[in-house]
C-alpha cells in the first residue's frame, strides 16, 4: 500500500472534470451538480463540505459510481466511469473501493467477522482466506476480540468500526465515507476520525468524507466547500506537513510544485 509520502507525487486516485447531475423528479429539472472538477491523490483525506442540498452528496455518489452523470468524466484508479454498465460498476466499487455510511448498514443477522468478509464474498473469494482478512481487517480497527458479537453487541463506535473494517478488508485504492460521525457521541466520534488518521498515516489509506461538522473537516488535509452545486472554496489544512496547496482541479498552485501528471487522458 502506497505510504502518505510517496502519494504526493502519484497521479490523482480519484479525478472529475466537467461534471454535471439533473435531477428530473419535477416539471422543471434540477442540476445538482454544475459542471466541477475534482481530483484526490492516494492517500489524501478530502472533506466535503457545504449546506444541505449543496450537492455533496451527489457528488460523493456520483465519484463513487453509485449513481449515474449526465455530463462530465469520472475515473477512479485510472479507470473511467462513462460507459460503464451497472454490472461493471458493481464489480469496480467491490474490487476498488470501500464504503462508510452514517447508518454503518450492517447486517443484522452476522456478526461482525461475516459483516466484514462479506465484501470478499461478493468478489468471489471464499472459505479460509476470506475470513483470515476479515479478521486481520477487524484487528486494524482494534475489534478482533469483538469478531463474534453481532451489530445489536456492539456499541455505535464499535459498530461503525466495523464498517471501516468492511471498508478496508479488499485494500481499496479509495474509502467513501458520508457523514461516517453523524451517529455518534462525541467521544466515539473522535475515536473513529483517530482511527481514520492513524490508517491514512500508517497504511496510506485515501479517504473522501462527506460532512456537516467542522471537526470532521479539521482532520483532513483538504477541505472542498460547496455551494449550490458547485466547489467554491477549498483550503489546505495540511500545508503545514507537507502538502501543496491545489486548486479546484486538484493541481498544486504554488509556483514551486510541478502538477501531478493524471491517469485520465488528455482531453
Amino acid at each position: 500500500m502506497t505510504t502518505s509520502g510517496e502519494s504526493r507525487q502519484s497521479s490523482p486516485i480519484v479525478e472529475a472534470r466537467g461534471l454535471r447531475k439533473w435531477y428530473r423528479t419535477g416539471a422543471v429539472p434540477v442540476e445538482a451538480l454544475r459542471g466541477l472538477d475534482v481530483a484526490v491523490q492516494a492517500g489524501e483525506i478530502v472533506a466535503i463540505m457545504g449546506p444541505s442540498g449543496c450537492g455533496k452528496t451527489t457528488l460523493l455518489q456520483c465519484i463513487s459510481g453509485l449513481d449515474d452523470f449526465d455530463e462530465g468524466e469520472v475515473w477512479i484508479d485510472g479507470v473511467p466511469l462513462r460507459g460503464m454498465k451497472d454490472r461493471q460498476k458493481a464489480d469496480l466499487r467491490a474490487r476498488r473501493t470501500g464504503f462508510v455510511f452514517q447508518a454503518y448498514n450492517l447486517l443484522p443477522v452476522l456478526d461482525a467477522a461475516e459483516n466484514v468478509e462479506l465484501p470478499l464474498l461478493l468478489a468471489g473469494q471464499r472459505g479460509k482466506a476470506a475470513r483470515e482478512r476479515a479478521l486481520r481487517a477487524l484487528e486494524a480497527v482494534g475489534l478482533e476480540h469483538r469478531a463474534r458479537h453481532r451489530p445489536n453487541e456492539l456499541s455505535g463506535g464499535q459498530q461503525q468500526r466495523v464498517a471501516i473494517a468492511r471498508a478496508l478488508v479488499n485494500e481499496p485504492a479509495v474509502v467513501w465515507a458520508d457523514e461516517p460521525t453523524g451517529n455518534l457521541d462525541s467521544e466515539s466520534a473522535a475515536e473513529i476520525l483517530d482511527l481514520i488518521e492513524r490508517l491514512n498515516r500508517e497504511n496510506g489509506q485515501t479517504f473522501v468524507l462527506v460532512t456537516h461538522d467542522p471537526r470532521v473537516a479539521e482532520r483532513a488535509h483538504r477541505i472542498l466547500r460547496m455551494r449550490d452545486g458547485l466547489i467554491v472554496e477549498e483550503t489546505q489544512s495540511g500545508v503545514a506537513s507537507g502538502w501543496p496547496a491545489r486548486n479546484q482541479n486538484g493541481h498544486p498552485t504554488t509556483s514551486h510544485a510541478s502538477p501531478a501528471p493524471s491517469n485520465a487522458p488528455e482531453r
